[in-house]
């Protein structure tokens, strides 16, 4: 009898076991094709007066400045200096945004990842294993 129990045991650990590692595999693959969208996220923002056109990465770099002749004009370098402050600052914010959908898009919900980018805590990102560890379940 204690083998039967056994066996049905072994049988549901397996399915659990394989239930699981398709639920990776499927998130692999996911953060795999996220990595590809992320590298090339390209967000642009344009001042109001459409003098200054900014273009930043995912991670908010700044990947390029456009200036319309038109800039040349008013001679006021501080003027010009807080528009293209403000512009690349506007799409930073936008990118950061765009970032955290994507994530949120392929990570699972309630995910550690998706909390950070969102707050910026980086205690998000060890709340899992923090919770772990508090329930001694990392202890062998």
């Amino acid at each position: 009898m204690s083998e039967r129990v056994d066996r049905d045991a072994n049988r549901e650990l397996r399915a659990r076991f394989d239930d699981v590692y398709g639920q990776y595999q499927q998130l692999r693959s996911g953060l795999d094709s996220l990595q590809v969208r992320l590298a090339e996220l390209r967000v642009t923002r344009r001042s109001a007066d459409g003098q200054v056109s900014a273009t930043v990465g995912a991670r908010g770099e700044l990947v390029a400045v456009e200036l319309d002749p038109a800039v040349y004009r008013d001679r006021d370098a501080e003027a010009l200096s807080r528009k293209i402050t403000a512009t690349v600052r506007a799409a930073t914010v936008a990118a950061t945004a765009a970032t955290r959908e994507m994530v949120a898009e392929t990570m699972p919900a309630g995910s550690g990842s998706v909390e950070f980018l969102r707050t910026g805590d980086y205690g998000a990102l060890l709340g899992r294993a923090d919770a772990v560890l508090g329930r001694g379940e990392g202890s062998a």
